[in-house]
């Protein structure tokens, strides 16, 4: 069992409350951003990008909010 918890609940999501919690949010934002602009450069319409980052954001997003809620208990 874990002895510090990285994330607190806030409602439906969670914020980060320890050094590791940051880290792991940061290293997403960094991901999604880049995905994005990998697949935004080869886009032609505003629905390429969507149907193009969609398999990359909501499996991050929701790894990070797997995480977050396992690493919040005590």
């Amino acid at each position: 069992m874990m002895k510090n918890r990285w994330f607190r609940p806030w409602g439906w999501f969670y914020y980060p409350i320890s050094w590791q919690g940051a880290l792991l949010v940061l290293l997403l934002l960094a991901f999604c951003i880049q995905v994005f602009i990998a697949v935004d450069s080869r886009s032609h319409s505003v629905s390429d990008t969507l149907y193009g980052i969609f398999p990359y954001i909501v499996p991050a997003i929701l790894s990070l909010l797997w995480i977050a809620d396992k690493t919040s208990k005590e």
